[in-house]
């Protein structure tokens, strides 16, 4: 499948943007914040949702496959982190999902809901995200589950 390309500018693109996101692993190292720009870079390896086949009863899960992505979050006013160490930079980090809390039209925040009650809360301009796949997919064994 080709790489994707996502820009979100509004609530219903950011939804799309955090499907695509949902499993995403990453260092907590690898997090750039550029105060001065106004924004977030995520490097991630996330999960290829898009190329899953469906599971099936009783039958092995097939491989998926995961793509080395960038996550580019602009117009960041502030930045505030729950339950991650910044001084535990190797830390591997499980992306659930991207949530919109709406302000001030068109301002409000981005948050980055990482598993283990981690995240990671962005006051924004207004939402102007994009979501960039680096390169080529590459299988891997597990799938992502998660309790009903």
């Amino acid at each position: 499948m080709d790489q994707i390309r996502l820009n979100a500018l509004d609530a219903d693109d950011l939804a799309i943007v955090s499907a695509h996101c949902q499993d995403a692993v990453l260092r907590a190292g690898d997090l750039r914040l550029d105060g001065r720009a106004g924004r977030l870079l995520v490097p991630m390896n996330r999960f290829a949702w898009e190329t899953a086949k469906p599971r099936r009863w009783f039958a092995r899960p097939e491989p998926g496959e995961r793509r080395r992505s960038v996550l580019r979050l602009d117009r960041v006013l502030s930045a505030s982190r729950t339950g991650i160490d910044p001084g535990a930079p190797e830390e591997i980090l499980s992306l659930m999902a991207l949530r919109w809390h709406e302000g001030e039209a068109p301002s409000g925040s981005i948050e980055l809901v990482f598993a283990g009650e981690a995240a990671i809360r962005l006051q924004v301009e207004c939402i102007e995200v994009q979501l960039t796949d680096l390169g080529a997919s590459w299988s891997t064994p597990s799938r992502p589950a998660h309790p009903v």
